[in-house]
């Protein structure tokens, strides 16, 4: 992996991902499916902002994981800022990184404990990839609970269709 297929890799799902953050009702905000859901805007916030600060945490070799909450959003337009943001910002992480950092080891700590530790490529492919790609599917899921069209994310959605 080199930082930059990492970057082209993510500008892409940024694109995706902004489709369907797009699509967020702020009217809906504080639904969730289930009492131990989070809310529509909880989720949409967080799979916005979360590359942008978890592409901070890979910059140096230990990270203090502080449980930092998320803002909560008051617009659909707040989502969008915080994710053009957050896709500046994982930009600038991964290109402080660089070909040379991505084999760096890298460590969460959380006071003296150690909670996860790995080489800086494994985070970037887990928490920053996989954990926004993973949370993109539970809003996409979310949306079509509440009857709002879902975007064509890795081929066609029932609601969009880009082969027709």
């Amino acid at each position: 992996m080199s930082i930059n297929a990492l970057i082209a890799e993510f500008e892409m799902e940024a694109a995706t991902t902004r489709r369907v953050l797009e699509r967020v009702p702020a009217d809906k905000f504080d639904w969730a499916p289930h009492q131990k859901s989070m809310t529509l805007g909880k989720l949409a916030m967080h799979v916005a902002s979360a590359p942008g600060f978890i592409s901070t945490w890979a910059v140096p070799e230990v990270y203090a994981l502080a449980g930092d909450p998320t803002p909560a959003p008051t617009s659909t337009d707040d989502l969008l800022k915080a994710h053009d943001a957050g896709v500046a910002q994982v930009k600038d992480s991964l290109g402080r990184i660089g070909d040379g950092g991505l084999g760096a080891m890298w460590a969460a700590k959380a006071g003296d404990k150690t909670l996860m530790s790995m080489p800086k490529a494994a985070m970037l492919r887990m928490l920053l990839m996989n954990h926004t790609y993973h949370h993109r599917g539970q809003l996409s899921v979310y949306l079509r609970l509440l009857d709002v069209p879902v975007p064509s994310i890795y081929g066609p959605s029932a609601d969009e269709n880009p082969f027709r």
